[in-house]
């Protein structure tokens, strides 16, 4: 393999549909290459697709997928299954999906394998999918934080149990998760793929026109609002300058920054470099091919959880202002 094994995380509150989405990404043959870490395999009923059971914690499914229990922490499942595979124990993978518990919030699985002094040069982090109850997520929405924070750690909304819900409210359904996550994809669990599933975040496009927004808020009534608002800078921005700045910013309020997904348009590049990150994990950086349309104007996403929008705004172009004076003097020296 050239380089780590992504990671993609599969979350969503409990009885979200979790289970149901993965046991049929589970047969589908382009699964193949993957392996995918479970808490138990009754819970997802595997029995029937079994091909072959290496051991008590693995099992190898007919389309080629290895399928293994997460018995402890995550951290020591993902060391054990790279030595299993760099000792020829189990069938090589090239990927690795890991679902998360119903009550849990993504950042720490992400965090983890960022931040371990080993995981870090086996695997990355590439993508967040979340399940979306129809029935049950609107009240979710007004009362628990952990969902939200699954929503806003998103790059895929796929939306379960349309068919017990009646068309109006999954449409207002669809325009709320919109508003908390306007860079998100939003797609019913039937539509979604293998494909879909395994798409790496830094491939997706960037948060499109329509997220040029008014300042969007949630109700959740239990704390402080969960809002989104984008910035807009007309002008390229220095990398340095933002990378220290936006460094900072998560650094302080890094917990209640729980997305920012962007395109920016820096000194000296031509092509787009898009970023993303969930609460105070930032992943690398993404040169894009081309840019989306003929604006190149650098935009960024924010959902936030009580955080003023016009002082992170303000912030950012004090440290631009600066960013570029140094620049100038740089560049007249």
């Amino acid at each position: 393999m050239n380089g780590p094994t992504p990671v993609h995380l599969l979350t969503g509150f409990l009885g979200s549909g979790k289970t149901t989405l993965l046991r049929r990404m589970l047969a589908d043959p382009a699964m193949a290459g993957a392996a995918v870490l479970v808490n138990e395999f009754g819970e997802i009923g595997l029995d029937h697709e079994l091909l072959d059971r290496i051991d008590e914690t693995v099992v190898l499914l007919k389309s080629g997928c290895l399928c293994c229990t997460v018995r402890g922490e995550l951290a020591d499942a993902l060391l054990a299954l790279h030595s299993r595979r760099a000792r020829g124990e189990v069938p090589f993978f090239d990927r690795v999906a890991v679902e998360t518990t119903g009550m849990a919030d993504p950042y720490p699985a992400l965090s983890t394998i960022r931040s371990h002094p080993v995981l870090r040069n086996h695997y990355r982090t590439v993508g967040v999918v979340t399940t979306v109850d129809a029935v049950n997520a609107p009240g979710l929405l007004d009362t628990r934080l952990e969902a939200l924070r699954q929503i806003g750690a998103a790059d895929l909304l796929a939306l379960t149990k349309t068919d017990l819900a009646p068309p109006a409210r999954v449409s207002d359904l669809i325009a709320r998760l919109a508003s908390v996550n306007p860079s998100a994809r939003v797609m019913t669990a039937s539509e979604v793929g293998a494909m879909d599933f395994l798409t790496e975040a830094g491939s997706l496009p960037p948060p499109p026109e329509s997220a040029r927004l008014n300042h969007h808020a949630g109700t959740f009534r239990a704390d402080t609002p969960v809002t989104s608002f984008a910035l807009e800078i007309e002008q390229p921005i220095d990398w340095t300058g933002f990378g220290l700045w936006l460094t900072m910013l998560l650094d302080r309020h890094g917990e209640n920054v729980f997305r920012v997904k962007g395109i920016l348009n820096l000194m000296g590049e031509d092509r787009p470099v898009a970023v993303h990150g969930v609460q105070r994990l930032v992943h690398s950086p993404v040169h894009l091919e081309r840019w989306p349309d003929e604006r190149r104007t650098t935009r960024i996403v924010f959902i936030v959880h009580g955080l003023d929008h016009a002082l992170i705004e303000a912030s950012f172009r004090a440290f631009d202002a600066m960013a570029r004076r140094i620049a100038a003097r740089g560049v007249s020296a």
